[in-house]
């Protein structure tokens, strides 16, 4: 039985107060820092002393505050933000893998982290293994002595699957490999590090933030993982600089205190327009309805007051199918013909023509890609039955159904 945990409610426990007693903490806004003593900026450089800062690449307050925030909805000792999701990504497995090791993956993987670990990673030698992340024997059977780490996402972008967590974290224990789950769509819902992971890494860009409006990214993990990337000598974060910049750390803390908020209504939102196709007989993939083929998996890991979360592919079978309807949606007002996702309006592209483009397109047949896959991230919609029938309209009007 998985116990309980609430992410929402750590949040709220926090108290992080200003500077001068404001309900905001305070905004630090300095790139370096004053040490009244020699003695203690040595200190601080061998990572020996509490509570002083020493340059903004390496840790600010501002960033801090988030980190902690962070830390208590994964419930991990710590995390550090980063200037984008896939500085997270790569920080952390550049961190984890030397030169001749190896990883496994997830096949259904976003993109940008395909790009990286399949062409990327080549210069280091570091080999990686794609596998289907639903199938725990193909994993097994992948596994070599030099693997170091099982990279997936709790739900797989852009074909939904849902990672078992819990059975992956035991077969990485088993051979001394350590699992990272990135869990950008499904935050608050899914808390990997409960279910086993020993990192969890986020695109805060998407539903995190929720505006579209920053680029961040975040690590959360043992205090050893996150003092090892941030150490002065050696640390990956620290050495490469993929560091957030404070002011946006200060308004993407404001903005994860209503993320449970918009989390459930970006899954009541989806589940009411994933019923809606499942009437009309359209293609579709939700892990909310009992069809999707992980679907009581998700009911068992997931934290239930989230919802199954605003993700929906829909399938038109072709990529010429899929473009005038996303022009003529986009032009009845549904949304945003937009990459990315957890955007207050609902936002939809054609994933292998986008997000999954740098996937080869032999790949992307075997991973179940289809060429006419649309990716729906469903918006807040007061009135999501209006956003229904226009979909429904400009279905009908290309004669689609």
């Amino acid at each position: 039985m998985k116990k309980h945990f609430d992410p929402a409610t750590a949040i709220q426990k926090l108290e992080q107060f200003g500077e001068f007693g404001g309900v905001n903490p305070s905004i630090t806004d300095s790139a370096t820092f004053t040490f009244m003593t020699e003695e203690e900026m040595i200190k601080t450089f061998h990572g020996e002393s509490e509570g002083c800062f020493l340059y903004s690449r390496h840790w600010n307050p501002t960033n801090r505050y988030l980190s902690e925030a962070l830390a208590a909805m994964e419930g991990t000792e710590l995390a550090w933000v980063t200037g984008s999701g896939m500085a997270a990504i790569t920080t952390t497995i550049l961190q984890l893998c030397n030169a001749g090791d190896h990883i496994i993956t997830s096949i259904t993987t976003y993109g940008g982290t395909y790009a990286f670990l399949a062409n990327y990673l080549k210069k280091f030698n570091i080999e990686v293994t794609f596998v289907n992340i639903t199938d725990l024997e193909s994993i097994k059977r992948a596994i070599r002595p030099n693997t170091r780490l099982l990279y997936t996402e709790s739900m797989t972008n852009p074909m939904l699957q849902i990672s078992n967590i819990p059975e992956l974290a035991k077969i990485t224990r088993e051979h001394d490999m350590k699992l990272v789950v990135d869990n950008t769509f499904t935050p608050m819902i899914f808390s990997p590090a409960q279910l086993g992971a020993d990192i969890v890494v986020y695109s805060m860009t998407k539903f995190i933030n929720g505006k579209n409006d920053a680029v961040a990214g975040a690590i959360c993990a043992s205090r050893e993982f996150i003092d090892a990337i941030s150490n002065v000598n050696d640390g990956t974060a620290m050495l490469l600089g993929p560091v957030l910049d404070p002011l946006r750390s200060s308004n993407i803390l404001k903005n994860l205190a209503t993320l449970h908020i918009r989390m459930q209504k970006h899954s009541e939102n989806a589940m009411y327009m994933a019923k809606k196709f499942k009437e009309i007989g359209l293609k579709h993939i939700y892990p909310g309805l009992p069809d999707h083929p992980q679907h009581e998996l998700m009911k068992q890991l997931m934290n239930p007051d989230f919802g199954f979360g605003g993700m929906i592919a829909i399938d038109l079978d072709t990529a010429e199918r899929a473009a005038p309807f996303m022009e003529l949606m986009q032009q009845k007002g549904v949304g945003y013909h937009a990459v990315s996702l957890g955007y207050f309006k609902t936002l939809f592209s054609n994933s292998g023509k986008s997000t999954s483009s740098e996937v080869p397109a032999e790949l992307q047949r075997e991973m179940g890609l289809s060429p006419g896959l649309v990716r729906f991230s469903v918006g807040l919609d007061h009135d999501i039955e209006r956003s229904y029938r226009l979909v429904e309209d400009t279905l009908r009007e290309l004669k689609y159904i």
